[in-house]
């Protein structure tokens, strides 16, 4: 299932992915690997056993100063691992790149490297961090994982749905 999630994740146009500057090592001040059942700033929404999801409990979901329909976090064995984004509108869309390229580094602009067509994929890998935006234009709908670059080797076939 994961092979056919990312698949379908780098379906479309696909910018090539850039390194990231200084790499967070985590998300929000949160290192990759934490205990989020230990921090009262979140609430459980899914427990699966080997997964768990939790969503901010004192504010809505926001990425940077920009509104999102939801911001979710993934722990792999109770170790903080993955947030995945979801927004909609070509506004946010563009509030968001702004903000991810102010946090993980500039994109490539050379011509043949710019993203183009209904889908466009854009990625920024670090050592510890790795960030994937897919934004449907058609849709104007977009999907973006923040992840730790360690930890999601461990996941294996059953990380939870990485698509729409």
């Amino acid at each position: 299932m994961a092979g056919l999630a990312g698949v379908l994740l780098l379906q479309g146009s696909q910018a090539q992915a850039v390194p990231i500057i200084n790499d967070p090592n985590g998300f929000d001040g949160i290192p990759w690997g934490a205990t989020l059942s230990d921090d009262d700033r979140f609430v459980s929404i899914e427990d699966t056993g080997r997964f768990q999801t939790y969503e901010r409990k004192d504010h809505a979901p926001m990425l940077g100063p920009t509104p999102v329909d939801s911001l979710r976090l993934t722990a792999f064995q109770h170790k903080f691992g993955r947030v995945t984004v979801r927004y909609s509108g070509q506004a946010a869309h563009d509030a968001i790149l702004a903000y991810l390229q102010s946090q993980y580094g500039p994109l490539d602009r050379t011509p043949g490297q710019i993203a183009v067509g209904p889908v466009k994929v854009y990625a920024w890998h670090g050592f510890q961090t790795e960030v994937t935006l897919r934004f449907e234009s058609n849709l104007d709908r977009g999907i973006i994982f923040i992840e730790s670059a360690l930890l999601r080797e461990r996941w294996g076939e059953d990380v939870p749905s990485t698509v729409f």
